[in-house]
């Protein structure tokens, strides 16, 4: 069994991207009532907002952190660094990379939104369009890695992802020093991995949000370990990893977690409601990680404190009305 990410691993990460990434902000998502006699009211919902990220994503502190461990090991060879990635994880590799004067080669389904085709364009990187499902791309990476000698990042199975990942969490608890739960959306498991690690640490619950169509922490935690899926749905282009990482499940088999399955409408709404309340644009993603929390998923008690972790932006908000 793999072991599961330390909250030093963590600790380490967030050393070496000080000052590289953002401090997420983590606000109420309502307003406290107005004073009375007693006081106001504690809020009991919060948003970290790390859809405001370098990139649009928390994947960010996870390429950081991977691309400043290698760089300062000196073990970058000259065809540089290669991915596969739906984008997010190609972004923040790519945008690193050009920080370091590292060769960034991305490879991607041809189906990825041409928004993020056109960032990672624009972060330097060598774009590589893959026809067929994302394990084409996967398999194209792989070897080019091979003949190039290219060091190959991976957008979620990865310690150092993980852990750069995590130091979200970090940032959370500093602001949230009582908090109770944390939601958060699952993929491949790299950023659960490293909020687990904090969470857990913390005696704090981690609830696992992941969409109907894409559960593989849910499939590998009924199964006793990872496991392949088939997936799709609305968020398939940021949660579509078809495989959990090992560390992600050994996390999710220890401590408080919580896995919750939601429906492709549920992401839907909660993406919508979060326009529509706080006018905060997120991809599917984020929407998932909020439709985890009441109706059908985790239902917090009255003054549970909650953190809702909005992990993305990267997303076309022509169709939220």
């Amino acid at each position: 069994m793999a072991e599961r990410l330390k909250y030093e691993d963590v600790e380490a990460a967030a050393a070496r991207i000080r000052g590289t990434v953002r401090r997420v902000a983590v606000v109420p998502a309502e307003p406290s009532a107005p004073a009375e006699p007693t006081g106001s009211p504690a809020p009991t919902e919060f948003f970290a907002l790390e859809q405001l990220q370098y990139t649009g994503t928390f994947k960010a502190r996870g390429a950081q952190n991977f691309i400043r461990a290698h760089h300062e090991a000196g073990t970058f060879p000259a065809a540089g660094v290669t991915i596969a990635s739906g984008g997010n994880a190609g972004m923040a590799c790519a945008w690193s990379a050009a920080q370091h004067d590292v060769r960034a080669t991305v490879f991607v389904p041809s189906s990825v939104p041409r928004l993020k085709i056109d960032r990672l364009t624009q972060y330097g990187a060598d774009v590589r369009l893959i026809d067929g499902p994302f394990a084409n791309a996967w398999d194209a990476c792989d070897a080019f890695a091979d003949e190039s000698g290219a060091l190959k990042s991976h957008a979620y199975d990865d310690p150092f992802i993980a852990a750069g990942a995590g130091t979200v969490m970090l940032e959370i608890v500093e602001q949230v020093p009582a908090l109770d739960t944390v939601a958060v959306a699952v993929g491949g498991g790299g950023l659960f991995s490293g909020i687990a690690a904090v969470a857990g640490h913390h005696g704090i619950r981690v609830v696992a949000v992941e969409p109907e169509r894409a559960p593989t922490l849910h499939a590998a935690l009924e199964a006793g370990g990872p496991v392949e899926v088939e997936v799709g749905g609305v968020a398939a282009d940021s949660l579509g990893g078809r495989r959990a990482s090992a560390i992600a499940v050994a996390a999710a088999q220890h401590g408080d977690v919580r896995s919750v399955l939601v429906s492709d409408d549920a992401i839907v709404r909660a993406r919508q409601r979060l326009w529509d309340e706080h006018r905060l644009v997120v991809e599917h993603a984020a929407g998932a990680a909020l439709a985890g929390i009441g109706g059908d998923g985790y239902r917090p008690a009255a003054d549970e404190r909650v953190c809702v972790v909005l992990c993305g932006a990267n997303t076309d908000p022509s169709d939220l009305r």
